[in-house]
């Protein structure tokens, strides 16, 4: 048996069996669950790398893993082309930068669950990459409640509104699941089959894309994985369920939960669909896109009023889901390009901001910004690694962030969507505001301590400065310096990264 070709089924098989090795540790040794879900991350990792080698190397640039030999439309398949191996590798990628920076964190704030913790870590690592590489829509329904159940368990492992945060999401979840196991029961209804290539093979030969129930099947399925990725207006249960979730679980939801949800979005968009019935005679894509603009400016908006560092955060990831969701929907290949780019861009983005959260609160035991002053002097390299990824976020070249926008804006330029290039760029220019300012505090002004418990007054945050570096530890830092050079990386090689996207967006079929 070849072992690279078994490479998609070990990219699942790593974290899964990894669970349940890390769920028996928490019960025998605790020590251990850290080393172990770091082994099984990287495992998987691994595994990533060589399937997405094997997708270039392969003709054609599709590779199909069939379940037990079965051939589909009655078996189970992974089906990996240039979309979705790019985006397995930045899910296997993300977990385990945030498995290694997770060991501080985790025995800080989930101290004496770190077995339920790591097994729930892995579980969620096994259904986002369930979802990233199924060809089955029914599977990809049970692979998302499988992400979705790990990440309500993390989000209530946090303290203070946590739980109640989790319930809203748990609610919005369970609703948006529903609408699309609805829509795809339709599709089923109609096709017979459950297979995403069959499906669009049975749509196309058979002429079904005027039916009525293809048409709400697909609506259905649309706003399903618009609540899953918290697109406006659809949005109020992220900024609470981010913000209060343990550090190390907002590391690992807020970069992958939301843009996995976009993937799938183009996926049903243009594997099972086609251009033609989606822009023709699904929702208006002009409409669509300008729901996208007042996404950006609601998210932007929204977290240049917030004080905390980790909701502000959170604001920013809706204003990003609709740069991807417009980008997509702009009805050319420039645009969606720079949805798909953006997708990759946005993950790492989000990861090395949220590392550099979590760090901070490590260090200062406040996520208000006021206790970023004075932070490059405290923590450099923390803060150094912030820097990169804020003008990664407000498109600074040659930080991916800049090429991916690039294509965002040319997509809207081709469109004659001046609405969506106007509504990017004040969001960048926003963004630009919210960044800077931080940055500003914690290069030029006086440091302060964190908070301590039993310290009154609004000034509890000032006392006096201790002497020298106040760095966090390696294991934090490592993780964030890899997302932060590879945002660098990612931009320095951009034109590799678009070549590669190209190969999938040249197949959707745009007129």
């Amino acid at each position: 048996m070849d072992i690279v070709q078994q490479a998609p089924i070990l990219m699942i098989l790593c974290p899964f069996l990894g669970a349940f090795a890390v769920s028996l540790a928490g019960l025998i040794q605790r020590r251990w669950c850290y080393p172990l879900t770091v082994l099984f991350t990287a495992g998987s990792a691994y595994a990533g790398l060589g399937t997405l080698i094997q997708v270039l190397r392969t003709e054609g640039g599709v590779i199909r893993y069939r379940m037990g030999g079965w051939e589909p439309p009655f078996g189970i398949e992974f089906r990996l082309d240039a979309l979705n191996a790019a985006i397995a590798l930045m899910v296997v990628v993300v977990a385990l930068l945030v498995a290694i920076y997770s060991r501080q964190t985790v025995a800080s704030e989930t101290a004496g669950k770190e077995g339920h913790f790591y097994t729930l870590f892995l579980l969620l690592t096994v259904g986002v990459l369930g979802i990233s590489m199924t060809g089955d829509a029914f599977n990809l329904y049970v692979f998302l409640e499988i992400s979705s159940l790990s990440s309500y368990a993390l989000i209530a492992m946090g303290r203070g509104r946590a739980a109640f945060s989790c319930f809203n999401y748990i609610i919005m979840g369970t609703i948006g699941a529903s609408f699309y196991l609805l829509g795809v029961g339709y599709l089923y209804i109609k096709t017979g089959s459950l297979n995403m290539t069959d499906i669009a093979r049975i749509l196309q030969e058979h002429g079904l894309y005027s039916s009525n129930s293809v048409r709400i099947g697909f609506l259905f399925i649309l706003i399903g994985v618009w609540i899953k990725m918290a697109f406006v207006p659809l949005h109020r249960w992220l900024p609470n369920a981010y913000t209060f979730a343990p550090s190390t679980t907002s590391c690992l939801v807020a970069p992958l939960m939301t843009k996995v949800s976009i993937y799938v979005m183009i996926r049903i968009m243009f594997s099972v669909f086609n251009p033609e019935f989606v822009f023709g005679v699904g929702p208006r894509s002009d409409l669509v896109v300008w729901l996208a603009v007042i996404a950006m400016m609601v998210g932007s908006f929204y977290a240049l009023a917030k004080n905390k560092l980790k909701m502000m955060l959170a604001y920013l990831v809706i204003a990003e889901v609709g740069y991807m969701v417009g980008g997509a929907w702009l009805a050319n290949a420039t645009g969606l390009t720079g949805a798909i780019f953006h997708i990759l861009a946005d993950g790492l983005m989000t990861l090395a901001l949220f590392l550099a959260a979590g760090a901070i609160y490590y260090k200062r035991k406040s996520y208000n910004i006021v206790a970023t002053k004075g932070l490059f002097g405290k923590m450099p390299f923390t803060m150094g690694a912030f820097a990169i990824a804020a003008l990664s976020m407000i498109g600074i070249p040659p930080t991916c962030g800049f090429f991916s926008k690039w294509y965002l804006i040319s997509g809207g330029i081709e469109a004659g969507h001046w609405g969506f290039v106007v509504g990017l760029l004040t969001s960048s220019m926003v963004n630009a505001v919210l960044f800077f300012r931080i940055l500003e505090r914690a290069y030029f002004e006086k440091p302060e301590l964190p908070y301590e418990p039993g310290r009154q007054g609004k000034n509890a945050l000032n006392f006096v400065e201790r002497k020298g570096v106040d760095e966090a530890p390696l294991t934090m830092l490592a993780p964030l310096w890899a997302a932060s050079l590879g945002l660098v990386l990612l931009g320095v090689y951009s034109g590799v990264v678009i070549d590669f996207i190209s190969r999938y967006v040249n197949s959707v079929g745009f007129q």
